[in-house]
């Protein structure tokens, strides 16, 4: 039975990322936003912002990493509700394949897709003057934690695009997730911020993800963050990963 599982979701995958080869426009409309935005800070609003830090680009990637994974998963969950819309899913249904299988072709997809978009986003960080002394070891930690951050995102995708009655509908879900590190420490230190918004940016997920990617890149201590980082992926993925496999399993019933 995992035989059938690994083999069906292999083919499944390479189906979906054959579907992105043929528009790779989707991988570049994705990180347009995020490029757009870190440009905007840096060269327009960098100068009047104290961070502490001697390069502002080093202190804001961690946070456009963040923003355009929140950008890539709305395709997940767009390429989904169109499988939906399209009758792919019924047909899928009628043939000897594990189930499951189909929604993991997605989220691996995902991860593939995601991964490609942080990579230009890195790139042209490097262009405009991003540097980091970091070894192996922490950007290794690094990846496993965006990678484990897109996985939590992707399978809160996974519900929308089951269960939306538009297109609109199925990526509207993306857009607090984008604009939730702007009330977080990805732009500016949270001690800077009135008492209310403070505590809030204090205490969301992406505050906590950021300073661990943050001090990772550049080589400092990285304390209790990583763990609340991890914790908050873990426990996001486990929610969102029951939630969409039990609106998955009413849909396909």
């Amino acid at each position: 039975m995992t035989m059938r599982f690994l083999g069906d979701t292999a083919v499944l995958t390479g189906r979906s990322l054959r579907h992105i080869t043929r528009s790779l426009d989707t991988i570049f409309t994705t990180t347009i936003t995020p490029i757009a935005m870190m440009l905007l800070f840096v060269y327009v609003l960098g100068g009047a912002i104290r961070t502490g830090s001697d390069s502002y680009v080093t202190y804001l990637l961690p946070g456009i990493l963040l923003i355009t994974i929140a950008s890539g998963i709305a395709y997940t969950s767009f390429r989904l509700f169109m499988d939906m819309k399209s009758g792919i899913f019924e047909r899928l249904r009628s043939m000897p394949i594990a189930r499951s299988s189909v929604l993991w072709a997605h989220v691996l997809t995902s991860l593939v897709a995601n991964l490609l978009s942080v990579v230009v986003v890195v790139l042209v960080a490097l262009l405009i003057g991003f540097r980091s002394s970091a070894g192996l070891p922490a950007w290794l930690a690094v990846t496993g934690i965006l990678l484990l951050f897109t996985l939590a995102l992707t399978w809160l995708a996974v519900i929308p695009g089951l269960s939306a009655k538009s297109i609109d509908g199925a990526s509207a879900f993306s857009y607090p997730l984008i604009f939730l590190p702007v009330i977080s420490s990805a732009f500016v230190p949270t001690d800077t911020m009135p008492g209310p918004v403070r505590a809030f940016a204090e205490h969301q997920p992406v505050t906590s993800i950021v300073n661990a990617i943050r001090a990772l890149l550049t080589q400092q201590p990285v304390g209790t963050d990583i763990w609340i980082a991890l914790a908050w992926c873990v426990g996001i993925l486990v929610v969102t990963f029951g939630l969409a496999m039990n609106v998955y399993r009413r849909k396909i019933t």
